[in-house]
């Protein structure tokens, strides 16, 4: 469900990462075949939904996005938490990427209860950037398996920034995906980071915008 105008509810904070029956939230930052660059601010007050802007222009993908992607909520990739499979690469400093692949027509700032397919491990510029897929639990694909839309994200997301004039991204794991077992496992510890950050365990060295 969209967040009510004029709301001041934080997607990153007050949504909880786990629903029921197994499930987890997810809140969609870019809806399917858009190129608008779309993040939750982790910087701002209510972390709101905005236009992702580099070198002071507005951000836009080069080609549109084949699915919906956006975050799971309360979770965080910390930048001091190596991953030894990643070449020891920190987290991005952002909640955990989720790429949703089912029918559906999905909105920029809905919530949606989905299930983990698995996850890529994609490597941006030194730092680990997780991108789990998942499935709404009410999709009529949800009970299929879809080895070729796998192979497709990670086409996307490695070559996405080459009509930029920058190199192709890597993945850890060989460049294969790994299963629902090891991206719930990641998921969780991304949800522990995210609550040693928000209960002052870990410093806020970043500056992010805790409640």
């Amino acid at each position: 469900m969209p967040r009510s105008p004029g709301s001041n509810i934080s997607f990153w904070h007050d949504v909880p990462l786990y629903a029921d029956n197994g499930l987890l939230n997810f809140v969609v930052e870019i809806p399917k075949n858009t190129t608008a660059k779309f993040e939750t601010n982790t910087r701002e007050n209510d972390n709101p939904i905005k236009q992702d802007i580099m070198d002071g222009r507005l951000r836009y993908y080069p080609y549109n996005i084949h699915w919906k992607y956006g975050m799971h909520p309360q979770t965080w990739e910390d930048p001091k938490h190596l991953t030894p499979e990643a070449d020891n690469a920190g987290g991005d400093n952002d909640p955990i990427d989720v790429v949703e692949i089912g029918n559906a027509t999905l909105v920029t700032g809905g919530i949606y209860k989905v299930k983990p397919l698995g996850a890529y491990a994609l490597i941006d510029q030194g730092e680990v950037d997780w991108k789990v897929i998942v499935i709404s639990d009410d999709d009529p694909k949800a009970a299929l398996e879809f080895p070729g839309e796998l192979a497709d994200i990670l086409v996307w997301f490695r070559d996405y920034k080459i009509p930029h004039g920058k190199p192709a991204n890597t993945f850890a794991y060989a460049s294969k995906p790994v299963d629902k077992e090891i991206a719930l496992a990641v998921i969780q510890q991304t949800h522990e980071l995210y609550n040693k950050l928000k209960s002052g365990q870990r410093e806020n060295d970043e500056k992010l915008a805790l409640p």
